[in-house]
């Protein structure tokens, strides 16, 4: 029996705290055999906190946790009775498997998020700004283009009475 990746619900804010029992009663021989691996899908997210760039991770699917495992009824009775699980996606009865195109773009999707930070807060066009960090601090501006895969945007600033365009980077403006 081969096997699958399936969906495991959870209480909102417990799926580190599922993955670990998963992971643990892997260790203890409950499902040893049974499940290969346990993925929380996340990407890393960066915001500008008091002046400082950080990065963080943020759940693609919050309340979510993906389990390969051979599905039997021993398997299942036993992750569903975790604490913090509420039951696997499916019917009743039945947990139904992801299929195998599905969770290859969630996996590929995970390994390009973790390489490139996505900006938590996302800027369009038109959108009043504030500068926070670099030589036009304290600026004033709109937003004119967006560049998300270089995590630029072009800024309108009024410097010396004249609008002048100026590229930054998402986390040295604020939206106003």
């Amino acid at each position: 029996m081969s096997s699958k990746w399936y969906v495991i619900h959870t209480l909102t804010g417990q799926e580190e705290k599922v993955k670990a029992s998963i992971e643990n009663k892997m260790q203890e021989g409950e499902l040893q055999g049974k499940v290969q691996q346990v993925l929380i899908p996340t990407e890393q997210v960066s915001e500008v906190k008091d002046g400082k760039k950080r990065i963080s991770l943020r759940k693609f699917f919050p309340g979510y946790v993906l389990v390969e495992m051979n599905m039997d009824d021993e398997a299942w009775y036993v992750v569903r009775n975790i604490p913090g699980v509420t039951g696997f996606i499916g019917t009743k009865t039945k947990p139904v498997p992801l299929l195998d195109s599905e969770i290859k773009h969630i996996i590929k999707q995970t390994e390009e998020k973790k390489e490139k930070p996505t900006p938590k807060v996302i800027f369009e066009k038109g959108d009043n700004i504030k500068i926070i960090e670099g030589p036009f601090i304290n600026f004033n501006g709109t937003v004119e283009e967006i560049n998300p895969d270089k995590g630029k945007v072009k800024v309108m600033v009024s410097i010396f009475g004249r609008a002048t365009p100026v590229e930054l980077e998402y986390w040295q403006v604020e939206r106003l």
